[in-house]
């Protein structure tokens, strides 16, 4: 669980620190290898770019810290305000897939319900370790 988290932690930091530090870039070059997702949904704005960059950075060091610390709280907040930013970041391309290429479409959707399902499966493994640690002191 740690090393899923520390990955899903370091994927929210290059992304956020990307686009707080390099907003003009993020949005005509997001995600890379000659693809384009942010440019294409709509004018560009320093001031959005830069405040998703520092908002992705903050849930990174939280998610950071729940992996490092792993107490299961820690976890479980870290998994509830990932699944808060996930959920409706998905919802939103799924319905806004306009101007994307079909290989483009078929990444940015895996990688976004990737972003859904970790934090999902963290919370689910975490009940199940809760259900077997309170059956061990019973």
């Amino acid at each position: 669980m740690r090393v899923l988290l520390a990955a899903y932690a370091a994927t929210l930091a290059v992304t956020g620190g990307w686009a707080a530090a390099f907003p003009r870039s993020f949005y005509d070059d997001f995600p890379g290898f000659g693809r384009v997702w942010v440019a294409v949904d709509g004018p560009f704005n320093e001031h959005l770019v830069r405040d998703v960059g520092t908002l992705t950075l903050a849930q990174a060091t939280l998610v950071a810290v729940a992996a490092a610390a792993g107490t299961w709280r820690l976890v479980a907040v870290a998994s509830a305000v990932a699944l808060v930013n996930a959920v409706p970041h998905l919802v939103y391309h799924l319905a806004n897939l306009a101007g994307l290429e079909t290989p483009d479409v078929v990444s940015s959707i895996a990688s976004l319900t990737a972003a859904v399902v970790v934090p999902l499966g963290v919370l689910g493994w975490l009940v199940r370790w809760l259900r077997q640690d309170q059956r061990r002191r019973a």
